[in-house]
């Protein structure tokens, strides 16, 4: 596998570096790839500025700071401000269409998918928002299976959510592997 540099970026609350430990956590535990996951965080607990770093791949990692990723999410226009000089050329900026309106030009394939409209519309709890764009990443570029990311998902969170996530999973998957060229 080529080594695949990820960066996660948002607000506080919106579940980026969930998102990123649980991405990381199937790379290793479920499909036997090395990966790392950094994060950064505003002094604010909601609200304030998140990023998350993860690499993956199949051989040693050297330096889990991304500098230029072959993926980019930005799920707030701030983010999407501050990141989008940072893609690496020919790599995938996803934003969301609610809360991100670009402007800028990158040399980068630019994508925006209703992933919040979706999650609202079909299951009605925001909660799973970071779920769903896990799954649109997913979708994308093939990192990893949804069923390693299900696995990683039923360790982490309670029983009675499961049902919830998978379905967010299904969700952005389904967006993702459409917005594939």
């Amino acid at each position: 596998m080529e080594r695949l540099r990820l960066v996660f970026s948002g607000s506080g609350g919106q579940g980026v570096i969930t998102a990123a430990i649980i991405l990381a956590e199937a790379a290793v535990l479920h499909e036997d790839l090395i990966a790392t996951q950094a994060q950064a965080y505003g002094p604010e607990a909601r609200g304030g500025a998140t990023r998350s770093d993860i690499i993956i791949s199949d051989s040693p990692i050297r330096y889990p700071k991304v500098t230029q990723p072959n993926v980019l999410v930005c799920l707030t226009q701030e983010s999407y401000n501050k990141f989008n000089p940072i893609i690496r050329p020919g790599g995938i900026l996803l934003t969301d269409t609610r809360f991100v309106k670009m402007h800028a030009k990158v040399d980068a394939r630019q994508i925006q998918l209703p992933m919040y409209r979706t999650v609202m519309d079909e299951i009605g709890k925001p909660i799973v928002f970071n779920i769903c764009m896990l799954g649109a990443v997913i979708g994308l570029t093939d990192v990893i299976s949804p069923d390693a990311v299900m696995k990683a998902l039923t360790a982490r969170i309670p029983k009675g959510f499961i049902d919830l996530n998978k379905q967010a999973l299904e969700l952005g998957l389904a967006m993702g592997e459409a917005a594939r060229p």
